[in-house]
C-alpha cells in the first residue's frame, strides 16, 4: 500500500460519509472531507477505474453503486474484469470494433461444419456470439414436429396451403439439430423421418438409455396411445396430431431417465433419448417447453387422469378394494402471495401448495388433486371423486389412512358415500374392555402368533366404528379404527401395514421423478377468501380472560378477608363484606357484557373481510397437471416393470433400485426400426441373476409385443453379449 492509500485510509469516514459531487463538468468522489477521485464526467474509463478501486478499499458493491449510480452486478462485473485483465479489462478502447476478414468467416464456418458451437466460435474470433449467429446463419434446423397427413383441402383453397393453427399450440417453429449426437450403427441408414410426421420409418440408432423401451410394455397393457392422443387432440376432424403424441411419450420416458424437470431435458442426449419415442432427436427446449404448453392449455387434465387410471384399473384390478389417501404439502420459494400450509417434512408452516394422493393396495399411483393447503377433511371428497370415476363401478372401495386423517368429517363423509375406511387411532389410546386372543397367521410365509382384542366403540360426532387393539410383549402397540365389521382383523392389519406404500411413494416419485416440482410459474392474484380466524374475536377473548381473572381475584380476596382472624367481626359485617360483594358484583357484570361483546362477534371470517387488502396467488393447475399424469405414468410402468422382473429375480430388497437403475437408465443398445417392426437390442446387465431375470422377462413381455404410442409395430426385445455400447 502507498504513504498516500495509507495516509488516507487512516482517517478514512464512515462508508456511509462516501459521496459523489459533479460541478462545471468535473466528478469529485469525497470521503467527509477527503477527495478520493476526480476525472471529467464524461470519462467512463476513469469512473470504472474509481469504482474498482472503491472496493478494493473496502466498500460494499451496494454502497458502490448506488454511489455511482449503476447497478450492483454491473459493479461486480468491472472488479471481475480488473482482477482478472487488471487495467485494460475496464478501460475499453474508444472506436469501431475491426471488420473481420472473408476468410475468418470461412474458417467459422468450418469450425461450425466440425461440431464447435457458436460461443466457442466467437471466443476465438473475438466477437459476439449474436455476430456469429448473424454472418453465418441459424444452425441446419428441423422443422418444428409436423401433423399428420389429414383429409383433402377444403374447396377453394390452395392443396399447398398449411391448415391454420391455434396460437397458443404453434410453440416455436424450428429447433436446433444435434448432428454430432446422431450415433446410428454402421450399416443401417436411415431413411429420414416418414411422411406426414416425425415417425422414423426405417433406421438403426444407438442408444444408451435403450433399456427404457421397456416401458412401452406397460404403455401397451393400459393404452397410452389413445389415452395420450387424447391429450393431443385432433389438428381437424379426422387429421391426429402424432406428432404431440410422440412429443408427450417422449417427455413421459425423460422423467424416466430421471429428468426430474423439463429443464433437466437438455442433460439427456438428444440422438439417444429421440428414438425411444419413434423421434429421430428429442426435441430442443425452446420447441418442446411451449408445445407442452399448448397441450396442456386446451386438454383438461383431470379428465386425462381419469381415462389413465381407469385404463390402467382395468388391465390390472385391485382385488383388495383398498385405497390409500395421504395428502402431500410442497413448499413455494417465490415471491408471490401463496397460501401457507403444515410442512410435515421441517415442522413448521411454510408458503405451497397441497396434494392429495391416491394410490391402490399395491403401491400404483391412481390420482391425485392439487390446490391450496388444507386438510384432508376438505380435499378428501375431491379425491374420492376422482377415484369413483377411475375405479371399476360397482366395485366395493375401502379408503386407508393415517393418524393425521383421523377425523370424525372424514369417517361421516366415507358412511355417506358408502365407503369402508380404516386408520390408527390418534393418542391418546382407549383401555380396552376385552382380554386379547392368541391367533396365528402367515406372513411372507412365516407362522407367527398375534395377540389382539376387538369391541365396539362410540367415536364423538361418528357414531359406532369397530375397534381393534394390538398387544406386544403384553402391552398394547396401536388401535385400530374401521367401519368393516365383517373383514378378519390380521387382514386389517395386513391392510395398514401396506399403507407404508403410499410413503413410499411420495419419497421415491419426490425424488425420481419430480412429483414436487413446480411446473409453471406463473398465478393468478385475487383476493383471499379463505376463512380465518377473526382479530377481533381474539380480542373479545382477551377481554373475557381478562374479567374472569377480576372476578376470580375478587372471590379471591372474600375467601382470604373471611378467614383472617385478626379482623374483628363487626368490622367485616359492617365494613369489608359490603365492599368486597360489590367489587364481585362488578366484576360479574363486566364478565357478562365481555361474553355478550364476544358471542356477537364471529369466530372466523374470509380474509378479505378481515383484511380488504388480503390477497392469494393460486398457482395454475392446468400444465402441472399434463405433466403430473406424465410423470404418474412414468412411476407406474417402473413399477409395473419391477413387479414382473422381481417373479424371476426374487430379490424383495433391491428389484426397484435394479429395474430403475441398472435396466431403464443403464442398458444401452440398438433400436432398430423398419417399415413392419421395431427390434430392440439391450446390452446384457454385468450381474448373470439380472441378466437371467431379464432374458426370462423379455421371453414374457415378447409373447405380446407392445407397440409405441401412435404407432400400431410391434416391438420386439432380445438381449446380446456382443453389443459395443455408443460412444457418448
Amino acid at each position: 500500500m502507498t504513504p498516500a492509500a495509507a495516509a488516507i485510509l487512516d482517517g478514512m469516514p464512515e462508508p456511509r460519509d462516501l459521496h459523489r459531487v459533479t460541478t462545471d463538468g468535473t466528478t469529485w468522489i469525497l470521503a467527509g472531507p477527503v477527495a478520493l477521485f476526480s476525472y471529467a464526467e464524461a470519462d467512463a474509463g476513469m469512473r470504472n477505474i474509481a469504482v474498482v478501486t472503491l472496493r478494493q478499499l473496502g466498500y460494499g458493491g451496494q454502497a458502490v453503486a448506488e454511489l455511482m449510480g449503476l447497478s450492483e452486478n454491473y459493479v461486480a462485473t468491472l472488479r471481475n474484469r480488473a482482477l482478472r485483465q487488471g487495467t485494460a479489462g475496464v478501460v475499453r478502447q474508444p472506436g469501431a470494433r475491426r471488420k473481420l476478414a472473408g476468410q475468418a468467416w470461412a474458417r467459422a464456418r468450418a469450425w461450425r461444419e466440425s461440431g464447435i458451437s457458436d460461443a466457442e466460435i466467437a471466443r476465438r474470433l473475438g466477437v459476439h456470439q449474436s455476430t456469429v449467429l448473424r454472418r453465418l446463419g441459424p444452425l441446419d434446423t428441423q422443422p418444428e414436429l409436423p401433423a399428420e397427413p389429414g383429409p383433402a383441402p377444403r374447396p377453394g383453397r390452395p392443396a399447398a396451403e398449411p391448415e391454420s393453427e391455434p396460437e397458443h399450440a404453434r410453440g416455436t417453429d424450428l429447433v436446433p439439430a444435434r448432428r454430432a449426437g446422431l450415433a446410428r450403427t454402421a450399416g443401417h441408414a436411415s431413411s429420414g423421418p416418414a411422411a406426414g410426421g416425425p415417425r422414423i420409418a426405417e433406421g438403426g440408432f444407438c442408444s444408451r438409455y435403450a433399456g427404457a423401451m421397456l416401458l412401452h410394455a406397460f404403455a401397451g397393457r393400459v393404452d397410452a396411445g389413445a389415452i395420450l392422443a387424447a391429450a393431443a387432440g385432433t389438428k381437424d376432424r379426422d387429421g391426429l396430431r402424432y406428432a404431440d403424441v410422440a412429443l408427450l411419450s417422449a417427455t413421459s420416458i425423460c422423467f424416466a431417465l430421471g429428468a426430474a424437470t423439463t429443464e433437466q431435458f437438455k442433460h439427456l442426449t438428444a440422438a439417444c433419448a429421440g428414438p425411444l419415442a419413434g423421434l429421430q432427436v428429442l426435441p430442443d427446449l425452446s420447441t418442446l417447453r411451449p408445445r407442452l404448453a399448448g397441450i396442456a392449455d386446451r386438454t383438461d387434465p383431470l379428465a386425462l387422469q381419469a381415462m389413465f387410471a381407469s385404463a390402467m384399473l382395468a388391465a390390472d384390478p385391485v382385488t383388495s378394494g383398498v385405497y390409500y389417501v395421504d395428502d402431500h404439502f410442497i413448499p413455494y420459494a417465490g415471491a408471490k402471495p401463496v397460501g401457507k400450509g403444515w410442512n410435515n417434512k421441517r415442522g413448521r408452516a411454510e408458503r405451497g401448495h397441497a396434494d392429495t394422493h391416491v394410490t391402490a393396495h399395491d403401491g400404483r399411483a391412481v390420482c391425485f388433486i392439487t390446490g391450496q393447503p388444507s386438510g384432508l377433511a376438505v380435499t378428501l371428497p375431491l379425491a374420492l371423486a376422482e377415484l369413483r370415476k377411475a375405479a371399476p363401478a360397482g366395485t366395493p372401495i375401502m379408503l386407508g389412512f393415517d393418524r393425521g386423517g383421523a377425523y370424525a368429517q372424514v369417517f361421516t363423509h366415507c358412511r355417506t358415500e358408502h365407503v369402508d375406511w380404516v386408520t390408527y387411532r390418534r393418542a391418546p389410546l382407549a383401555v380396552p374392555s376385552r382380554l386379547p386372543v392368541l391367533t396365528t397367521i402367515s406372513a411372507g410365509g412365516r407362522k407367527r402368533q398375534v395377540a389382539w382384542a376387538e369391541e365396539t366403540v362410540d367415536l364423538k360426532d361418528y357414531g359406532d366404528a369397530r375397534q381393534i387393539t394390538l398387544f406386544e410383549h403384553g402391552q398394547v402397540a396401536l388401535q385400530i379404527l374401521t367401519s368393516d365389521f365383517a373383514a378378519c382383523p390380521a387382514e386389517i392389519l395386513s391392510w395398514l401395514k401396506s399403507r407404508w406404500r403410499e410413503e413410499n411413494f411420495l419419497k421415491y416419485a419426490s425424488q425420481n421423478y419430480g412429483i414436487d416440482a413446480i411446473c409453471d410459474y406463473i398465478a393468478a392474484v385475487q383476493a383471499s377468501t379463505k376463512v380465518t380466524g377473526n382479530p377481533a374475536r381474539k380480542t373479545a377473548n382477551t377481554a373475557v380472560h381478562k374479567a374472569e381473572k377480576n372476578l376470580a381475584a375478587a372471590r379471591e380476596a372474600m375467601a382470604v378477608m373471611l378467614a383472617d382472624p385478626a379482623i374483628p367481626a363487626a368490622a367485616k359485617n359492617q365494613i369489608l363484606i359490603p365492599a368486597v360483594s360489590k367489587t364481585i358484583t362488578k366484576a360479574e357484570k363486566a364478565l357478562a357484557r365481555a361474553e355478550a361483546t364476544r358471542g356477537k362477534i364471529p369466530a372466523k371470517l374470509p380474509a378479505n373481510i378481515i383484511d380488504p387488502d388480503a390477497k392469494v396467488a393460486l398457482l395454475r393447475t392446468g400444465r402441472r397437471g399434463l405433466q403430473m399424469v406424465l410423470r404418474l405414468l412414468a412411476h407406474n410402468a417402473e413399477h409395473w416393470l419391477s413387479s414382473r422382473l422381481n417373479a424371476y429375480l426374487r430379490d424383495d430388497d433391491e428389484y426397484r433400485a435394479i429395474t430403475r437403475e441398472t435396466i431403464i437408465r443403464g442398458l444401452a443398445g440398438v433400436i432398430t426400426y423398419t417399415p413392419a417392426a421395431i427390434t430392440v437390442t439391450l446390452q446384457q446387465p454385468g450381474s448373470p441373476r439380472v441378466t437371467r431375470a431379464l432374458a426370462l422377462l423379455l421371453e414374457e413381455i415378447n409373447t405380446a409385443p407392445p407397440s409405441l404410442p401412435g404407432d400400431n409395430r410391434p416391438i420386439t426385445y432380445q438381449l446380446t453379449a456382443s453389443l459395443t455400447p455408443p460412444s457418448i
